[in-house]
């Protein structure tokens, strides 16, 4: 199993506000850890708090004594909460700030995953299948069948999050465990910079072919999201987890 992983402005955007952290290598007592976290907020705001929210979940898996994965997580994503509420309160030109989050860690026996916000974790093979579910109004939507599942890519209001890292005293994630033998060949998490600006069969098409080599993947994808239009920042990490 090897992770990669990439990040671009995009074409719109003046600032970067997405953040990735990709370790194959064990952090704390995990094995290995994936995170994309996409900020929100004015010009600064939102690149720090996706910076900020990242490193102080990673700094406190690397301290935690928690006995299970998912309290270890839950205790960092509470840790990076708290210190990026802390910065908001503290400085006016950060007040407001938040960002989405999605972590994953690959055990021999299952994989976890957790998200909050928009953010994505993808199985991909032969389908490509959506393991995490959105916090936003569309997907909320969605779910009561007020609009189809088509229609909310372009909806008005598709960048509307009602979860988000560093906003409340609280953040709750949902979590996902997921057995090894149900793991697809690649694990896409990444950023809605992507997904709204390329189709998940052209994702998945573009994994596929180039799943010997996953850096090409990222920086076609990457690409593509560009010349669809580039409206946001774009942050991908694929996770390779079996061979033909």
């Amino acid at each position: 199993m090897k992770a990669y992983s990439s990040t671009d402005k995009g074409k719109t955007r003046e600032v970067n506000q997405d953040y990735i952290f990709c370790s194959d290598e064990p952090v704390g007592s995990l094995p290995n850890l994936y995170i994309v976290a996409d900020g929100m907020g004015g010009y600064n705001a939102g690149d720090f708090a996706s910076r900020c929210s990242v490193e102080s979940f990673v700094a406190q898996v690397k301290e935690t004594k928690q006995p299970t994965v998912i309290s270890t997580m839950t205790e960092a994503l509470n840790t990076a909460n708290a210190t990026v509420l802390k910065h908001a309160r503290e400085n006016e030109e950060l007040n407001g700030m938040g960002t989405t989050f999605v972590a994953a860690t690959v055990l021999p026996d299952r994989t976890y995953v957790m998200n909050v916000g928009d953010s994505r974790l993808y199985f991909i093979g032969n389908e490509m299948k959506q393991i995490t579910v959105d916090h936003s109004y569309v997907e909320e939507m969605v779910r009561k069948g007020e609009i189809q599942r088509k229609d909310a890519r372009i909806h008005p209001k598709k960048n509307v999050i009602t979860r988000a890292v560093g906003v409340e005293e609280t953040v709750e994630a949902d979590f996902y465990e997921i057995e090894a033998d149900e793991a697809p060949r690649f694990l896409l998490l990444c950023t809605d910079g992507l997904t709204n600006m390329v189709e998940d069969e052209e994702i998945r098409h573009i994994i596929m072919k180039y799943g010997e080599t996953p850096q090409e993947a990222l920086h076609t994808l990457i690409r593509r999201a560009n010349e669809c239009g580039g409206k946001d920042n774009i942050s991908a990490i694929i996770i390779c987890m079996k061979q033909d």
